[in-house]
């Protein structure tokens, strides 16, 4: 794992260095939200993520939950850190859901934005922004499940969701309970879904099942996936291992059912159910059986009902649990840049997130954190959403 990733992290390093000598991509774009007032300082918070391409829907649902905090907080008048004023700047950039693009696009927002905050939400993005962060100063906002993340105790990263290794034992004990032992592989080719992939097989294999079929899902290519659920049928699993963003999932596990397959689907959390059914025109039937993360409009925190309506009235469709935890980490952070005193000490914020998002008001709470530990990781709830009878139905610590 090590070896991989030092090789990961050289050949990125290389490809990012050239790139940023061609000066960036032109399939960025950016978004800026804030404005100068007098006597208000702009604190510049930057975006790497999919804007464009098969991943855009998840690109849009992590970046909304950032770009509707900051727009509270600027239009509340801003936040105050050690007696001077301050508003945020959200400054997005396209990466297509490419490592590269991301170090890239990271490049230039530290450079033509001074940004000391950059958020990415996924894995290979992150691996990548990794190898020069410390370096450049500026705190990566990582919206990944990966545990890899925190391997190499970057000082600079703080990671938002639960790591998808605390839904491996849940996960597999419901499918092997309620459907059987045979599995087929099928998840994203992304770096993220490669890991997941590789933690899945031993820890399947070890309860006693069996992996009946591997291949990866290539999104950015493979636009007709039935030949690919197609061979994996012949193998007669009775579970798919499937996962990425909701919206080409939902089409995987549709492909799947309309082929005649009746078993269960392991989903990993990057789909969210509610999301896939949204793809699927409300039809829960081609779920049944699913286990993934709960969706977020299934969570009772103290500020999840008001974010909720809020975000409907918006966007005119549920928040994912991508929106809801970005959210959150712009009041951490302005509770955090309190504590340190500073809005650009980047160490002394990074320091003070533990305190910072247990300080997060009540109305702001779209879930409880109950604070960062020392590799950079929230201390996140993790609650499983299952499909039963055509209704997501919540399992966690509390119903099991």
């Amino acid at each position: 794992m090590n070896i991989k990733k030092g090789l990961f992290y050289s050949l990125l390093f290389i490809l990012m260095l050239a790139l940023t000598a061609c000066g960036g991509t032109d399939k960025s774009s950016s978004d800026n939200t804030g404005g100068s007032d007098e006597g208000v300082t702009e604190v510049p918070i930057g975006y790497t993520g999919p804007l464009s391409g098969p991943a855009a829907y998840y690109g849009e649902n992590t970046s909304s939950g950032l770009k509707m905090a900051i727009d509270e907080v600027n239009e509340a008048g801003g936040f105050e850190v050690d007696g001077k004023q301050y508003k945020f700047k959200f400054v997005s950039l396209d990466d297509q859901y490419l490592p590269n693009e991301a170090a890239n696009n990271a490049k230039r927002l530290v450079q033509e934005e001074n940004a000391k905050i950059i958020f990415n939400p996924h894995s290979g993005g992150i691996y990548a922004m990794q190898v020069f962060n410390e370096q450049d100063g500026f705190l990566i906002g990582a919206y990944t499940s990966e545990p890899g993340i925190l391997e190499d105790k970057n000082k600079l990263t703080w990671r938002i969701p639960p790591g998808y290794d605390t839904y491996i034992e849940p996960f597999t004990k419901y499918q092997m309970e309620r459907f059987g032992k045979k599995i087929a592989f099928l998840p994203t080719a992304s770096q993220y879904g490669k890991d997941w992939a590789e933690m899945l097989k031993p820890y399947w294999e070890e309860q006693g099942g069996e992996v009946v079929y591997e291949t990866q899902i290539d999104f950015n290519k493979d636009t007709d996936v039935q030949p690919i659920v197609t061979n994996a049928l012949k193998q007669n699993p009775d579970v798919l291992f499937i996962g990425g963003p909701s919206e080409p999932t939902a089409l995987v596990a549709k492909a799947a059912r309309d082929l005649g397959f009746e078993g269960g689907f392991l989903i990993m959390d990057q789909a969210k159910l509610d999301e896939m059914a949204a793809v699927l025109d409300g039809n829960m039937d081609i779920l049944e059986g699913s286990s993934g993360v709960l969706p977020l409009v299934h969570s009772d925190y103290p500020g999840t009902a008001q974010f909720v309506e809020k975000y409907n009235e918006l966007h005119d469709k549920n928040p994912g649990s991508e929106a809801g935890f970005h959210y959150v980490a712009v009041y951490a952070l302005i509770e955090a840049m309190k504590i340190a005193g500073s809005v650009d000490d980047i160490e002394a914020i990074r320091a003070a997130l533990d305190e910072g998002i247990r300080n997060v008001p009540e109305e702001h709470q779209v879930y409880t954190i109950d604070g960062v530990d020392e590799r950079g990781a929230n201390l996140s709830p993790q609650r499983m959403g299952v499909v039963e009878d055509g209704e997501v139905v919540a399992v966690g610590e509390d119903d099991e």
